[in-house]
């Protein structure tokens, strides 16, 4: 194969802003609140590995494609077909589900410039996870990306970025193209305040207003210092195309359908503080940095930074474990959604609870899952929004 058509290049580039800007304060605050190397999806691709349990993100990345392609459409003609594209995946995680969206944009961007009758660009693919993020897996998927766009013409170089996307990551004015799938409803740490949600580690129904105050709040500063970040980074008229987990609800704060997957992991982790097998006070010191926010506070915060134009603005809904409502197969989507779930989640709870609990508490998840196999309300939303960069006018 003539070697002008695929040329990529698999490396790791530090970033020495990384967790430690998020990890401020004394011992006991970050003890308590920062969620630092613990946040990372489950590394390898074993059986409850995060590459082995990603159908749901796959689906969603399905959903978001028209937006991407068509902001990927959008970049490219109103930058006047430029030679050199910097594109970036925030929190890529790892497993072949890192490679889709740059494949997506990578065939795009050939499609057009055939069409257009255009020499087509250099595109510098960035990864972007925290720095405990399984690379290696995901560059071990490089040969996989590679077959996907064997006939692409554009020349592509892939590097890993590790740090928080709530830093610093790339110099300015230097990013086209920013995606970001399934990431920014991580929150940067956990919220203060929280004391008073007994006995359940995120958002329920009758959790105190102040859980939910505190856990927005949160949310509208990271989020806050993602577009700022980001503004500073991008060029003018660069775009994002943004997937969060997101909610429908509007009206109540504090609504979580019964069958919400942190609830049922509160309920799992409780079924183990009655056994004897987890202290109460060690669940009531436990919480998940997410939050799920709904277009409206996605919407707020994008007008009140100021440095983006809200392009599209879409919500999808998903069952979570893609369940079948048969009650014979009940079982199998409690096991199904209990290993996606334990894919995300699970550094996190070893880190506070210990490993010799997991099997357990997610055979507990499993079960309760299984009891809400017919719930009409078992779902999650998804929300995707795409972002323009607005002109920046500099000083001579």
């Amino acid at each position: 194969m003539d070697s002008r058509f695929i040329h990529s290049t698999s490396f790791l580039r530090c970033n020495d802003k990384s967790e430690n800007e998020i990890n401020n304060g004394d011992e006991e605050r970050i003890s308590k609140n920062s969620v630092g190397s613990p946040l990372c999806m489950s590394g390898g691709d074993g059986d409850n590995s995060y590459s082995t349990n990603s159908l749901l993100q796959r689906r969603v990345l399905s959903k978001a494609k028209p937006v991407l392609i068509k902001n990927t459409k959008e970049l490219m003609i109103n930058l006047n077909f430029p030679r050199y594209i910097k594109v970036t995946d925030l929190g890529c995680s790892s497993g072949q589900n890192t490679f889709l969206a740059m494949s997506e944009i990578i065939n795009t961007i050939n499609v057009l410039c055939q069409e257009r009758n255009q020499d087509p660009p250099e595109i510098d693919c960035c990864l972007n996870d925290l720095p405990n993020n399984d690379f290696n897996t995901t560059f071990k998927f490089i040969q996989f990306f590679n077959e996907k766009n064997t006939t692409s013409k554009e020349l592509y170089f892939v590097s890993g970025v590790p740090g928080s996307f709530y830093s610093r990551l790339f110099p300015r004015r230097s990013l086209h193209l920013v995606h970001s799938s399934y990431g920014l409803h991580w929150l940067s740490k956990v919220p203060e305040g929280l004391e008073e949600n007994k006995m359940s580690i995120y958002i329920h129904n009758s959790s105190p207003l102040s859980t939910y105050k505190a856990y927005l709040n949160q949310f509208q500063r990271d989020f806050t210092t993602f577009l700022k970040l980001r503004a500073e980074e991008m060029v003018s008229n660069g775009c994002m195309v943004l997937t969060f987990i997101g909610r429908s609800t509007i009206d109540n704060p504090l609504h979580r359908d019964c069958c919400h997957f942190w609830t049922l992991l509160s309920k799992a982790l409780c079924d183990l503080v009655v056994e004897g097998l987890v202290s109460a006070s060690k669940v009531n010191s436990f919480y998940i940095p997410f939050y799920d926010p709904n277009e409206k506070e996605v919407k707020e915060m994008v007008e009140k930074e100021g440095s983006f134009e809200i392009k599209d603005l879409e919500t999808h809904g998903y069952d979570l474990g893609h369940c079948n409502q048969d009650e014979t197969k009940r079982s199998k989507s409690g096991k199904n959604e209990a290993n996606y779930i334990r894919a995300v989640s699970e550094p996190l709870l070893v880190a506070h609870f210990g490993d010799a609990i997991i099997n357990i508490l997610f055979n507990k998840f499993a079960h309760h899952v299984s009891q809400h196999a017919s719930c009409k309300n078992k779902t999650t939303v998804s929300i995707v929004v795409s972002l323009t960069r607005k002109k920046t006018f500099l000083m001579s």
